[in-house]
């Protein structure tokens, strides 16, 4: 069966032309499959400049790769025609990070509602086109009666990133992918987002892509991970045993990073971890060898491979040579 959509050996990078020295790395070479055919929540969890934005980009079509192929259904999304266009654009969908900067503060809300339920013949009447959308803006836990008519500038950010995920779904595409979306709501309303996010895919069958720096809220709705550093993969496969069992180094920094409710005043005056820098294209070695507090010689010499340590479960680290390589980095094997 042809994979809803693919990566295949997928690198991006930036600059190196004839006046740079070298080039950017923004995402370094990535091999995965999405199946929509087991509906499920991905989420790609890092701090700034990780890749994960660009990954995201690189899924929706909004940048090309500069190495390899992103595949829709089979078909290099670079060479879709008109109508494969059209349908790519339908089957995969984006809810981004801003729920103030999507809305043209001159228009009501429900514009962003009706243009694509026109552009995209939802329904054969414009009766029948207001019935899903107000199906869709209850389905994520708004009142249509309460909403539409109403200008973004009366709506909390909660209510306008809700809606956001309602236009997603109006759609019924097979996958969205959701960049940050509650990262600029308040920490009350969270909870409510993620939870409409999680019946896109429980009740919808519709497959997720979340991208975040949070990995509690990432712990909380998806089924699979993947863990990214400076355009790297480090650890990817199902959700619960990387979290409650993280073998990659950076992962259990991230995991050890997550604040815990204390009574107790502590001190920073430890030495503070090193910055992550540009990943020059001509760099050796492992990306997280700077921080790792288990980094041996090899680790600065060689980019460690991904390996499978466990079933569901790759691991880009030197600690794991034991373990056999995943074939050609392919990360579809473990995100099942």
């Amino acid at each position: 069966m042809t994979a809803f959509l693919q990566l295949r050996n997928v690198r991006k990078t930036y600059g190196g032309g004839m006046l740079e020295h070298s080039a950017n790395v923004a995402l370094e070479t990535l091999s995965l499959t999405l199946d929509t055919a087991k509906p499920q929540i991905t989420a790609v969890v890092g701090e700034s400049g990780s890749g994960k934005t660009t990954l995201a980009r690189l899924m929706l079509g909004l940048t090309d790769a500069t190495e390899g192929q992103v595949l829709y259904q089979g078909e290099d999304i670079t060479r879709l025609n008109a109508a494969g266009r059209r349908q790519f654009r339908r089957d995969v969908q984006a809810i981004f990070q801003d729920p103030y900067g999507v809305y043209n503060p001159f228009y009501r809300v429900d514009h962003v509602l009706t243009v694509p339920a026109r552009n995209f013949a939802i329904a054969s009447t414009r009766a029948e086109a207001q019935q899903k959308i107000a199906d869709a803006l209850r389905a994520v836990g708004l009142r249509p009666e309460e909403i539409l008519g109403r200008y973004p500038h009366q709506l909390s950010g909660g209510q306008r990133q809700r809606i956001m995920v309602a236009r997603a779904l109006l759609l019924r595409p097979k996958l969205i992918v959701a960049d940050e979306p509650v990262s600029m709501v308040d920490a009350s309303l969270r909870a409510t987002i993620l939870a409409s996010l999680r019946n896109l895919t429980d009740e919808f069958g519709i497959s997720l892509l979340y991208i975040t720096h949070d990995l509690a809220t990432a712990y909380q709705v998806s089924d699979n991970i993947l863990v990214m550093y400076r355009a790297n993969v480090v650890e990817a496969g199902a959700v619960e045993p990387i979290v409650q069992r993280p073998q990659h180094p950076y992962t259990q920094l991230l995991i050890g990073s997550i604040p815990r409710v204390s009574t107790e005043r502590t001190s920073s005056k430890g030495e503070a971890s090193p910055r992550a820098t540009v990943n020059d294209a001509t760099a050796t070695g492992c990306r997280f060898a700077d921080r790792c507090p288990a980094v041996m010689a090899v680790c600065r010499r060689e980019a460690p491979e991904l390996h499978r340590s466990e079933d569901r479960r790759a691991i880009a680290c030197h600690l794991q040579d034991t373990s056999p390589t995943l074939p050609a980095g392919d990360l579809s094997a473990v995100l099942t």
